[in-house]
């Protein structure tokens, strides 16, 4: 479930406690906890509403100014029902600790490099880790289009396995493009070093 930055920066101060979403059927489920750039925001209630049901106390919960302004956000779904979301800013995101670590033991390293040889052996693309930890350290805040075009590789695949490399704790997303966390930087030297 994406959630828009401004939005986001709402649920972070608790000025916006809810989100609507149009859907065939919920695509988050209550106690979630969604991964997002301010930190982790928790799913704590979804309810199916009526265009009707929705109040103007909804309304400014959600961060809009006004009912014509949500719906219009929901106009990308035309079909599909109107599910309010409560939500609520639950903790720092547990892997900016990972990746601010500027130190890499050999056995963390040995570990790290492991899950990038499975994330290379599962993937149809082949050995993808290495180019794009290295386009993305020579080309800092490079959006992904601009990645994919320096790395060969499709855009909306490359955008899915930069997150996988950002569970990792070794790049970094910003509102626009990415760099390599200290611990992405680390990890990159010693790899780099190998040869």
């Amino acid at each position: 479930m994406l959630i828009k930055s401004v939005h986001l920066h709402g649920i972070k101060s608790g000025t916006v406690r809810l989100a609507f979403r149009r859907w065939e059927k919920p695509r988050v489920k209550e106690g979630t906890l969604l991964k997002t750039f301010i930190g982790l925001v928790k799913v704590e209630r979804i309810t199916l509403v009526e265009e009707g049901q929705i109040t103007k106390k909804d309304v400014r919960d959600a961060g809009f100014e006004n009912l014509e302004q949500l719906l219009n956000s929901l106009q990308q779904n035309d079909s599909g029902n109107i599910y309010k979301i409560a939500l609520r800013y639950h903790a720092e995101d547990p892997r900016i600790k990972v990746r601010e670590q500027k130190t890499l033991t050999d056995s963390a390293y040995a570990e790290l490099k492991n899950k990038l040889v499975r994330l290379d052996k599962n993937s149809r693309q082949g050995m993808w880790t290495k180019k794009v930890l290295l386009a993305i350290q020579n080309n800092p805040h490079l959006r992904a289009v601009e990645v994919a075009q320096l790395t060969g590789f499709e855009k909306q695949w490359l955008k899915l396995n930069i997150r996988k490399l950002k569970n990792l704790g070794l790049t970094i997303s910003h509102e626009i493009g990415y760099e390599l966390s200290p611990l992405g930087k680390a990890f990159v030297k010693k790899l780099v070093r190998e040869k």
